[in-house]
């Protein structure tokens, strides 16, 4: 009998220099079970306002997305610190959405940051606090919508394969850095 949570999506953008301005790219990497699936790709505006539109496009898009459901982010920001709105992703994609983290953040350091440094910086922190805080579920630390914390626990243990992070997420790290730097380097 297949689990639940077979088909999942897990989004990691790319390393990109402190000084790039632009663009970052996003990779998607598509999981059915324990089985690499798909890769999806998606750009994204460092600092920008765009990551939950173009992230709910790429995934009504794709090829897998009458089967997928969940998708993984690694955080709730991507390309520095363009904020995903996780209950917007969740309504516009129709699939539960979880931001997971290894450890808690510095939210003091990110409302700083986003206040003193950051265009439209109050308007990111709101949505930061909007998905809500972050609770520790199966080792990692995640905010989540159209999910039960007792889902969203099952949907971990049922992708984590080699840790505690999440095989999407894993895999979908090492693919961004792969494709940016030429090879992987850091774990995620």
């Amino acid at each position: 009998m297949a689990p639940r949570w077979s088909h999942v999506v897990g989004f990691d953008d790319a390393p990109f220099a402190r000084s790039h301005r632009g663009d970052v790219l996003v990779v998607g990497a598509v999981f059915a079970g324990t089985r690499l699936e798909g890769v999806l790709s998606c750009k994204v505006r460092r600092d920008g306002a765009n990551a939950t539109r173009v992230l709910a496009e790429r995934v009504r898009s794709s090829r897998h997305y009458g089967h997928l459901q969940a998708v993984l982010l690694q955080g709730i920001t991507l390309g520095g610190f363009n904020v995903v709105d996780l209950r917007a992703l969740h309504e516009q994609s129709g699939l539960p959405v979880l931001a997971v983290a290894r450890h808690p953040p510095d939210l003091a350091a990110i409302r700083s940051a986003l206040l003193q440094h950051v265009p439209g910086g109050a308007r990111k922190w709101r949505l930061i606090e909007a998905a809500g805080p972050m609770e520790e579920l199966a080792g990692v630390w995640v905010q989540r919508a159209g999910v039960t914390p007792a889902e969203a626990e099952r949907l971990l243990a049922s992708t984590q394969c080699h840790g505690k992070l999440p095989e999407p997420l894993r895999v979908a790290h090492m693919i961004a850095g792969g494709l940016a730097q030429g090879e992987s380097r850091h774990r995620p």
